[in-house]
């Protein structure tokens, strides 16, 4: 087997086994061995006897193209059908319109408010998607979301990659799977931001620095070397010093662990500093200039140290809640690190080990002293844990465990589908609409797979479990994304907002009608709108449609009012002499803290013909 081979030649050097060594065994037994060494060689055998579908797809060749069609079933449904998620994404894809509206490529904003927490690469990247696909400003949001796909796809991949340097394709093809899987990922995967595309930055240069270290020669490798630092540099354009932090924390680690330096030379580190400094200097330079500095003022003085020091908008939390969190947000993977821990354990002196504990430890530590904590903040530590995690898979994790680890780790495994497919139909209900029937079943069918894969994990191998996890993450992903979450109407508010506005006789042109917002301040309405969506104050909106009145040529001018606005408002209209008329109303559950929002759209009565009127009402 491809495994046996690989895995030796990788880790000959260290002696390293189990694990480290995860589908590669002995072909032959030495003499005069021990009661317990037969022991062991014999459960080595048998963690070797791999389940079929293993055999088949853990080679090279098919390994990663399973793991993109995987990818692609996981992450795509729901990229056209869900809207945009309040309140980063639509900062980030109106941000991106306004690049393409205004062609200034360099300074970043979202209306005229300075969007100075991030780099421009995220925003370069969902530009060209809008360029390439033909769509250009008036690109649907499934555009913008395309870099992040994109990024999940390529994070899965690079994560088969990464774990190559250590496994035999079989072992890889786990650690893939796990990554796909990860609620998180397919979250950040949907979400038109900088996450998802960091991710795969991360992993690349994890997977060259991985190389690098375990090759340990007496020369540069200049091709890794490149593929490292041009990954480094890509991630501080994503999203500044995180991509550095995490690879930096790690060649740290492994320095210590090693207590050697002179590994790292391979990598050019003089030259690949200059380098990615040549690559992600001209454009801080040039937002250096376009601001006169105050790019960095807001980026690093409030937005970095604000998160270090103190929960930003509302997203503070005590120490381990990112422990805690990880139960959740990279299922599936939790139950099997149970599972496979006294494994990992055993061979924690492996350089496999080794790597994924200098990966993942100094990580986590800082991201739990940060104050700012939200799930996705750990997302690059996933393939840390997934990596030993796969190697002691295949090292027969589970077949040996503890009757009551085996039971908590079940419980990990099915617990959350089964809260999902709760959620699945009852939710709706409580929100006041039907539940969709496709979704509902699919995440039905989900808890079924989950339960069996729960079964077959408390009988033996945990590896045997895995075929049914997958059906499992796939029924939940097209279940949820594709059916249940665009199903939730009340939620959606920004959506039907504009749909109420486009049913306005007169008003079905979007590019020339007038709209102003007071009490609802959502991006994802000013995304969805247009940038021209003022938010302005009750008096400043009954002031906007006496315009409207005064106006000599027919417009299409509409206040939309919050009812918590609508006293202020009604009262400023009167003191002008205003007789505004609703023409709609939308209410709903604003998705951002759970308030209840009731949204009337006026119009000035001066300006609304009685055709007008009259159709508004038949329809």
């Amino acid at each position: 087997m491809a495994d046996k081979s690989d895995d030796h030649k990788m880790n000959a050097q260290d002696g390293a086994t189990g694990p480290a060594n995860a589908g590669a065994g002995s072909d032959t037994a030495a003499t005069g061995q021990s009661a317990a060494q037969q022991d062991a060689a014999a459960g080595a055998a048998t963690a070797l006897r791999k389940p079929v579908w293993l055999r088949i797809f853990g080679h090279d060749v098919t390994a990663p193209f399973l793991l993109l069609l995987l990818s692609l079933v996981l992450f795509v449904p729901g990229q056209w059908t869900v809207p945009p998620l309040d309140r980063d994404e639509p900062r980030f894809t109106q941000a991106t319109k306004q690049m393409l509206e205004t062609g200034d490529y360099i300074d970043i904003r979202f209306q005229e408010e300075p969007r100075y927490k991030k780099p421009v690469g995220i925003y370069w990247l969902q530009a060209a998607a809008a360029k390439l696909t033909g769509q250009d400003a008036d690109a649907p949001l499934w555009v913008y979301r395309l870099p992040s796909v994109i990024g999940a796809v390529i994070s899965v991949l690079a994560s088969f990659w990464m774990a190559r340097a250590f496994m035999g394709p079989a072992g890889a093809l786990l650690v893939g799977g796990f990554v796909a899987m990860a609620i998180i990922v397919g979250v950040e995967a949907r979400l038109a931001k900088t996450d998802a595309v960091l991710f795969a930055t991360i992993v690349i240069a994890q997977g060259a620095l991985a190389r690098i270290w375990l090759k340990d020669p007496d020369r540069r490798l200049w091709g890794l070397g490149f593929l490292f630092w041009t990954s480094l540099a890509a991630s501080v354009l994503v999203k500044g010093p995180v991509g550095p932090m995490i690879v930096g924390l790690t060649i740290a680690g492994l320095m210590i662990v090693r207590r050697k330096v002179r590994w790292f030379k391979a990598a050019s580190p003089i030259v690949g500093v200059v380098w990615m400094l040549l690559l992600i200097s001209p454009w801080f330079v040039a937002i250096w200039i376009a601001t006169d500095g105050g790019f960095f003022t807001e980026a690093i003085g409030k937005d970095l140290l604000g998160k270090v020091g103190q929960g930003q908008e509302g997203h503070g939390a005590p120490p381990l809640t990112h422990l805690g969190a990880m139960f959740g947000v990279f299922w599936p993977l939790p139950a099997f690190f149970l599972v496979a821990l006294p494994l990992i354990w055993r061979e924690r002196a492996s350089p496999l080990v080794v790597f994924s504990l200098a990966w993942f430890v100094p990580g986590w530590i800082v991201f739990e002293l940060v104050s700012t904590k939200l799930p996705h903040y750990t997302m690059p530590l996933l393939p840390a844990l997934a990596l030993p995690v796969a190697a002691a898979m295949l090292d027969g994790a589970g077949t040996h465990t503890r009757t009551w680890i085996r039971w908590i780790a079940a419980v990990l495994l099915t617990l959350p589908v089964i809260g999902l497919a709760v959620a699945a139909f009852a939710g709706p209900f409580a929100l006041g609409v039907w539940p969709s029937p496709p979704g509902a079943v699919l995440v039905a069918i989900g808890a079924m797979f989950a339960v069996a894969a729960s079964t077959r994990l408390l009988r033996g191998p945990a590896v045997h479990a895995l075929p049914a996890v997958s059906m499992t993450a796939i029924c939940v992903a097209v279940g949820v994304w594709g059916f249940v979450g665009p199903a939730l109407s009340p939620v959606w508010v920004s959506p039907r907002l504009v749909q109420a506005l486009d049913e306005i006789a007169g008003c079905a042109d979007r590019h020339s009608r007038q709209v102003v917002t007071t009490g609802f301040h959502e991006p994802s309405f000013i995304f969805l709108e247009g940038t021209g969506t003022r938010i302005i104050s009750p008096k400043g909106a009954a002031e906007f449609l006496e315009d409207a009145g005064q106006s000599a040529q027919a417009e299409c001018r509409v206040a939309a009012v919050e009812s918590r606005e609508e006293t202020a408002f009604l009262a400023a209209a009167k003191e002008i002499g205003l007789v505004p008329v609703v023409r709609k109303r939308v209410d709903g559950l604003n998705i951002n803290g759970g308030d209840k929002v009731d949204i009337a759209l006026y119009q000035n009565a001066g300006s609304v013909t009685d055709t007008q009127v009259g159709n508004d009402e038949q329809q």
